[in-house]
């Protein structure tokens, strides 16, 4: 993923203040004590197993028992998988993740213990006596990639597959499932749940053939215009159901207010702005796509598609697909008088 996506993915959960204001060891994450194991992650997997990332490769010796999550939406992706994290990063912004519909049956009474927010607390994580940790889409620096690996195995970001794939690029959800259900012996899990997964796409693709060759926009706003592209999950998102992605974009993704004119597609996705808000911004009031009806806003990013969409994870995209179709079916249907609800 390219830096501005990684801006654009803080911007998603109203991060990017805190994130900045912060330093040191997050003191949200408290110290604890030793806690009791949590669900063992135990299957079809043989160890010792090796883990390619973009910081080197890890090999895990057996079985996990004690997973961290130290990534932005790992914890998912544990959960989904049948184990329990000890303890996990605490997310972003101001969505309350304890509450997620799509997880919360999943997690335990009195939630997962913090690790931190905007920064690691290494003291915390090496509290919880780990025996992996999982930072599979965490953008861990070196610095902090060698302080956790002197605590415990430790996957970094996950390599994007693909010949010739950008390598500041995210990996996508199902390649981030691959790798973290064969750290955890779970990888016949982690391909079943994929196919089911990948089967809501495509219910809704067969669905709503009048999406297929019709392009889609979606801008994230937060001081500031930026076009999400396939790079960035909550982009790639919407191409799943039959979209074809927006051909003009800017280098960096950022876009003026006078530039808002290139997001004039087929369906336009605003995340971040009600209808009044975008449309105080006069050129983005003239375009055809809001003009038309055929624009989906979500004004905000405490409600639960958005958190369900910045997650991307196993979990949360059945519940985006359900909430999402709906509004790009009034969106792309080419009527005016079919409004889109928001999300």
């Amino acid at each position: 993923m390219h830096r501005r996506s990684l801006l654009a993915a803080l911007a998603s959960t109203g991060a990017l203040a805190s994130l900045t204001a912060c330093g040191g060891d997050d003191d949200s994450a408290g110290s604890g004590t030793t806690p009791s194991a949590g669900t063992p992650a135990t299957g079809d997997g043989t160890f010792p197993v090796t883990v390619e990332h973009k910081l080197g490769s890890t090999t895990i010796e057996s079985a996990p028992t004690r997973v961290v999550t130290v990534g932005y939406n790992e914890e998912d992706f544990v959960l989904a998988l049948g184990v329990t994290p000890v303890g996990a990063r605490t997310p972003l912004g101001s969505y309350d993740a304890s509450q997620r519909p799509w997880a919360v049956d999943l997690l335990p009474a009195g939630g997962i213990p913090s690790v931190g927010q905007a920064e690691l607390n290494f003291e915390t994580i090496a509290s919880l006596q780990p025996d992996l940790i999982v930072g599979a889409y965490a953008y861990l620096t070196q610095a902090d990639y060698d302080k956790l690996t002197a605590i415990a195995p430790t996957i970094g970001d996950v390599i994007p597959a693909g010949e010739g794939a950008d390598s500041t690029a995210a990996a996508s959800w199902q390649e981030e499932l691959a790798v973290i259900g064969r750290a955890l012996g779970k990888s016949d899990e982690a391909t079943s749940l994929t196919g089911d997964v990948e089967s809501d796409f495509q219910d809704a693709v067969d669905a709503h053939p009048e999406f297929a060759g019709k392009t889609v926009s979606v801008v994230l706003y937060n001081q500031g215009y930026y076009q999400l592209d396939s790079a960035d999950p909550r982009g790639d998102f919407f191409l799943q159901f039959g979209f074809e992605e927006n051909p003009v974009a800017s280098a960096d993704g950022s876009l003026s207010e006078e530039q808002v004119v290139a997001l004039d597609t087929d369906v336009l996705v605003v995340l971040g702005q009600s209808a009044q808000e975008f449309a105080a911004n006069p050129v983005a009031a003239g375009l055809a796509v809001v003009t038309e009806g055929r624009t989906v806003y979500v004004p905000t990013f405490s409600s639960d598609f958005a958190g369900a969409l910045g997650n991307s994870s196993p979990l949360s995209l059945p519940f985006a697909v359900e909430q999402a179709v709906p509004a790009l079916a009034a969106a792309a249907d080419g009527s005016a008088s079919t409004v889109p609800g928001t999300l």
